[in-house]
């Protein structure tokens, strides 16, 4: 059980019912949990339509606890990405916007999830959700979700000042407004992101990001073992390890500056692509050991796909036959009360 606090004594009584009996059997539907028969059922669904059941108040009762077990950690690692809700074919669920393209209709969900340095999964604290409007119509700037992530894991850095919380992203996250933000807030929130844009530095004897680094002499190298996937077999990487501190472009004054981590495999198998990942910090990173631990942090960027895969593949989410978008936003909060022991 896990507390609420929507205003009214039965709305908590009966959201806490159902999300047990999800959690208890989350491949099943909506009327397969409710036990009681349609009366179950028709309370169920009249539940996830009431306007008082906002989604955040169900996410907030599952972060206060899990923020108590970020305050038992020295450091977490923060992990950000999107996934697509796709409800293709149901033309009576209103709220829904295009995907990748018109004919497939649907959302968008992008959350934190939040684990130890050891790879279990603490909870998730903040979720964003969005369906697209169509073409020609002007819509929201998604790029937001990052730097407005980067934001909340800022905020939740205040309220465990003994913890250090490291916020991780792929490619998709290297934006110039999501580093400008990080220095104007104090490097509340560390951050490891990898590079997708190679940008200009300050000093143009330097030249480019990309360049800076790879003029740098091999630090050392790193091994570790290479899951299979896909087509891909499961082998050994031998990266190299190069490191530079730069300081980005601006128009006027001193940018940012970040360090720059490119971890390079240099001789992969024949057949095999290279793994190698350029990534950048606020931090700034001088050792061997230093560069090792940040490469296993962004290895554990995976656990996110994980949770998207118990979400929809474990929780079905994309099964469920609500009505509205907002309907719909209660239920993809309910798998975070089992996720840190799916994944512990």
């Amino acid at each position: 059980m896990f507390s609420l606090a929507l205003g009214d004594a039965r709305l908590n009584r009966r959201l806490c019912r159902v999300i047990e009996a999800m959690a208890n059997d989350p491949m099943a539907s909506v009327p397969n949990v409710c036990g009681g028969g349609w009366a179950e059922t028709k309370a169920a669904y009249r539940l996830l339509d009431n306007a008082r059941l906002d989604f955040r108040e169900v996410l907030r009762a599952h972060s206060v606890p899990t923020l108590e077990r970020i305050r038992q950690q020295s450091r977490v690692l923060c992990l950000q990405d999107t996934t697509e809700l796709d409800y293709s074919g149901r033309p009576s669920m209103a709220g829904l916007g295009r995907l990748n393209y018109e004919q497939r209709q649907g959302l968008y969900l992008h959350p934190t999830l939040v684990i130890s340095e050891a790879g279990v999964a603490l909870g998730v604290t903040d979720c964003w959700h969005w369906a697209r409007l169509p073409k020609g119509e002007p819509d929201l700037a998604e790029s937001l979700r990052w730097v407005e992530g980067y934001e909340r894991v800022a905020e939740m850095a205040a309220l465990a000042p003994e913890t250090r919380l490291v916020y991780v992203a792929d490619r998709e996250g290297d934006l110039r407004a999501l580093i400008d933000r990080a220095e104007q807030l104090g490097f509340a929130a560390d951050y490891l992101i990898r590079v997708q844009h190679d940008r200009k530095l300050n000093d143009p004897l330097d030249g480019k990001l990309r360049a800076a680094v790879e003029a740098q002499p091999v630090l050392g190298t790193i091994a570790f073992d290479l899951p299979a996937g896909g087509n891909r077999p499961a082998r050994q990487v031998t990266q190299t390890i190069r490191l530079a501190r730069v300081e980005l472009k601006t128009r006027s004054g001193p940018g940012p500056q970040v360090t720059v981590i490119l971890a390079r495999e240099e001789a992969p198998p024949e057949g095999q692509e290279a793994v190698e990942w350029c990534l950048i910090t606020n931090e700034e990173i001088t050792t061997l050991e230093q560069a090792r631990a940040r490469i296993e942090w962004y290895r554990k960027r995976w656990w996110i796909e994980v949770y998207f895969r118990i979400l929809k593949s474990g929780c079905r989410i994309e099964a469920l036959q609500l009505r509205t978008r907002e309907s719909l936003a209660v239920p993809y909060t309910y798998p975070t009360v089992s996720l840190p022991l799916a994944l512990s």
